[in-house]
C-alpha cells in the first residue's frame, strides 16, 4: 500500500481532519513502506509500530450505568421520568476505550466541563505493541 503526499496533504487540510491521524499517516509514509506486500516483522519493528500505535486517536468514555426496560416502559417515558440504573451512587464507573473496559473512574468537575478522575487502570498494555 502506497501513501502519496498529496493524499496526506488533503487529509490534513480537510475541515475537521484529525491532525493526530494525519501525523501518524505522514510518519508511516516517510518510513518508506513497500508498495506490494505488507511489511515483514523486521520492517514493522523498523517502523516503530509501538510508537505509532500510541498516536492513534481513540474514544475514551465513562459508562454511567444501564437499565433493562421493556418497550412499554420506554413508550411511557416523559420529561420528568426517572429510570434507575444498575450502579450505586458513589460507586466507581467503568472507563472504556472504543467500547472496551480499561479501568474505573469517577466523575469530577473540570472548569465548566465534566471530567473523570482515574481510580484504576487495568487491561491496558500499550507496551505490548513495542518491537
Amino acid at each position: 500500500m502506497s501513501i502519496d503526499s498529496p493524499a496526506l496533504d488533503a487529509l490534513s487540510a480537510a475541515p475537521g481532519g484529525d491532525d493526530a491521524f494525519a501525523a501518524v499517516m505522514q510518519e508511516m509514509a516517510s518510513a518508506g513502506q513497500a508498495e506490494a506486500a505488507p511489511p515483514a516483522p523486521a520492517a514493522a519493528a523498523a517502523l516503530g509500530l509501538g510508537r505509532l500505535m500510541r498516536r492513534i486517536p481513540v474514544t475514551l468514555t465513562l459508562e454511567l450505568g444501564s437499565a433493562e426496560v421493556s418497550l412499554e416502559d420506554v413508550a411511557q417515558l416523559r420529561p420528568d421520568s426517572v429510570v434507575e440504573l444498575d450502579v450505586l451512587a458513589g460507586e466507581p464507573l467503568t472507563m472504556k476505550i472504543n467500547g472496551v473496559a480499561i479501568g474505573k473512574a469517577e466523575v469530577v468537575v473540570s472548569g465548566e466541563n465534566y471530567g473523570l478522575k482515574v481510580l484504576e487502570v487495568s487491561g491496558l498494555d500499550l507496551d505490548s505493541f513495542a518491537p
